[in-house]
């Protein structure tokens, strides 16, 4: 194993070693690419101060691009052979180079290092997450146009309470996602910060051009304290954490609609084959385990941002708790996206039983429409609610399609704003 930090007299004890560097070549495949672009900023940066010839910046670059290439491809993998991606690329660097290799660590830590490769990291997944959540936005508001007037029953407390429509199912979560969309580019602008140039969260004595770095790599500004950046490690991962658990809970909850309505007892909703399995016992049996395992979704980011925040109780500066951090924020973002990638699918692959909806709604839902219209005519609601509620069984003549088309409150059955969600939608995914 390649150590950056091994002296001539330093003694390696491989089963502690292996102890330390833990899973981190595992996930810093994933890392790799962001590591290697911000390797190059850095290169670039270190001619200014003029640590680096720009003969000897360019050859750095050209072999850090021929190393991604190189990853891309699958033609060069992390392996044992390192500790860790950032020892990855001083290796390689300095097999390939010599002498110039040796002078990319200059005035930089792995602590900042890892920051700025989980930076541009969050960045780059926060805008699939935001394409994604209009992927899905897009979906539910095509539903949504399609069964504007399709009556189901609404329910409080699992409990029919009055008449709705599947359009408005639909469009309660095509806002969901496009609020979802707002949180993750308000989370990006604030994630946004440069933390190279840091170094091990004291400066250095080099005048870096951090600016420079920090623009080349799309940044819109730089993390100026350097122990601020050490110790917001993990506080970013927390902050797109809550991102990922805003969207899931909503992906959660459509899903657990979806396996209610799914059933043979409310028969509102079938499912395509493709989206279900078989049982290996019950010839009878399609069982809906994609909706179910995008209900349990949330649970791993609710349990990866429990243990992130269990390892941030600690003092100032860096720690090397923190590269426990690195593996269940990766895993939690990725299983977002994973997840999330297929709720189009399902939304699209529905096939609604408007006839069972349209049977399942009770004459008792139409007791609210009923104590309004009394107090539209001049009885107080009060009174109007008394009355209804003492003569359920006299609620006059009403059928489902008249009360989803009376619902005219804005945002209500009668009047969705399909339209308006679509424009927001537009203007954040155009």
């Amino acid at each position: 194993m390649t150590f950056l930090w091994a002296k001539s007299t330093t003694q390696v004890d491989d089963t502690v070693q292996r102890f330390l560097a833990g899973e981190d070549v595992h996930w810093d495949q994933m890392l790799l690419p962001f590591d290697i672009r911000a390797s190059i900023a850095h290169a670039r940066g270190l001619v200014k101060p003029g640590l680096l010839t720009d003969a000897q910046a360019s050859a750095m670059v050209a072999a850090l691009d021929e190393l991604a290439q190189a990853h891309a491809s699958g033609a060069f993998v992390l392996d044992a052979r390192f500790e860790d991606g950032h020892s990855a690329i001083e290796s390689v660097l300095t097999e390939r180079l010599g002498e110039i290799g040796k002078r990319v660590h200059a005035g930089r830590s792995r602590n900042d290092q890892v920051l700025v490769a989980l930076r541009l990291y969050m960045r780059d997944r926060l805008d699939k997450l935001v394409n994604h959540l209009g992927a899905s936005a897009s979906a539910f508001l095509l539903r949504a146009r399609e069964e504007e007037f399709t009556p189901m029953p609404g329910y409080t407390h699992l409990q029919q309470a009055v008449p709705s429509s599947a359009g408005l199912w639909f469009a309660a979560f095509a806002e969901a996602m496009i609020d979802n969309a707002v949180l993750a580019q308000s989370t990006r602008a604030w994630v946004d910060s440069c933390p190279l140039g840091t170094a091990a969260g004291y400066g250095v004595p080099i005048a870096l051009d951090r600016e420079g770095v920090a623009a080349e790599l799309g940044f819109a500004r730089l993390q100026v304290n350097p122990m601020y950046a050490q110790n917001s490690r993990g506080k970013h991962e927390l902050a797109v954490l809550s991102v990922c658990t805003q969207v899931l809970l909503d992906v959660r909850r459509f899903a657990w609609d979806v396996s209610i309505f799914n059933t043979a007892e409310f028969g509102f909703v079938t499912l395509p084959d493709a989206l279900t399995t078989g049982s290996s016992i019950m010839p009878n049996k399609r069982n809906p385990d994609v909706v179910e395992l995008l209900r349990a979704a949330c649970g791993r980011v609710l349990g990866a941002t429990t243990e992130i925040a269990s390892v941030l109780s600690l003092p100032s500066g860096y720690h090397r708790d923190l590269q426990a951090t690195k593996g269940p924020f990766l895993h939690a973002v990725e299983h977002t996206l994973s997840a999330l990638a297929l709720v189009p699918t399902v939304v699209k692959g529905l096939t609604l039983r408007a006839d069972r909806m349209r049977q399942a709604i009770q004459q008792e839902t139409y007791a609210t429409d009923r104590a309004i219209e009394l107090a539209r005519s001049g009885l107080p609601f009060r009174e109007a609610y008394r009355q209804v509620a003492e003569q359920l069984d006299q609620l006059g003549e009403h059928t489902p399609e008249a009360s989803v088309k009376a619902r005219v409150s804005a945002g209500a059955c009668a009047d969705l704003r399909l339209d308006e969600l679509t424009a927001r939608l537009s203007s954040i995914c155009p």
